[in-house]
């Protein structure tokens, strides 16, 4: 049986799991595509080179909150005036971290130690939403635009959208309710993604030798899988377990990067 089978199941899973937070589950994608191939192995039929691994996790980004986003639109729970101060300087710096290209060592260290900060604030604050604070239009873009130009290069760099980062800080300043910050970190990972993949795309490798059926197959086990989530998110999670959930997921692939990879 091809190596490529197993990774049907656990890309759902991930795609179920962290559009249930918000989160679109690039980090995991990574994490799974080296522990199948280590990034010199095969995927079906075809090699698939280490530089071309984000753009898989990238291109899944996209299609899990693609539909999350739908959902949270729907259920007016994406508030743009909270995302926006982020995006605008992320847009252009999560191209340009998706030009620079590091090492396999050096990548999943930043990664790692990335998530491993993030994940560790949500899971040991006792309070992180427990009252929205006003905010200045001022004070939003004043923070937001460094903010975002940093996670936005990192996001790049790494091959993720960005959310996982956004979401704790957002939580910290206690900068909108739960589903709102989901919502929030849904936008900035769709735009993220899609201006960290063009960056990537400029680089040698590529996945255009994937068998486009395989590929196709694994794009449709995360929308499933997104789907799922998201609905489930949207429909009937309660704040304090949606709170739970993004830093447990983060903590969880910060501590499988460590442990299988570095």
């Amino acid at each position: 049986m091809e190596v490529f089978v197993f990774l049907i199941p656990p890309f759902f899973v991930t795609a179920w799991v962290y559009a249930s937070a918000g989160l679109g589950g690039g980090s995991t994608y990574l994490a799974l595509l080296f522990l199948f191939q280590f990034g010199s192995e095969t995927l079906g039929s075809a090699t698939l080179p280490y530089t071309a691994l984000p753009k898989v996790a990238l291109l899944c980004n996209l299609v899990v909150v693609s539909g999350g986003l739908y959902h949270y639109i729907r259920s007016r729970n994406l508030s743009l005036s909270l995302v926006l101060p982020f995006c605008v300087s992320s847009l252009p710096f999560s191209y340009l971290g998706g030009r620079i290209s590091i090492s396999k060592e050096h990548f999943l260290g930043l990664l790692g130690f990335s998530l491993l900060i993030a994940g560790t604030r949500m899971i040991f604050s006792q309070k992180l939403v427990s009252s929205e604070r006003g905010v200045t239009k001022r004070t939003s873009w004043f923070i937001g635009l460094p903010v975002g130009a940093a996670l936005g290069f990192l996001s790049g760099l790494v091959g993720i959208g960005g959310g996982i980062f956004l979401a704790p800080i957002l939580y910290f300043m206690g900068w909108g309710k739960p589903k709102q910050i989901a919502a929030a970190a849904s936008f900035f990972i769709f735009i993220n993604s899609l201006f960290g993949l063009m960056g990537q795309w400029t680089k040698e490798a590529s996945f255009i030798d994937i068998d486009s059926y395989r590929f196709f197959l694994l794009l449709l086990a995360v929308f499933l899988g997104g789907q799922v989530g998201s609905r489930f998110s949207v429909g009937r999670l309660s704040s304090f377990t949606l709170q739970r959930i993004t830093a447990i997921l983060i903590l969880a692939t910060a501590g499988r990067i460590f442990w299988k990879f570095l």
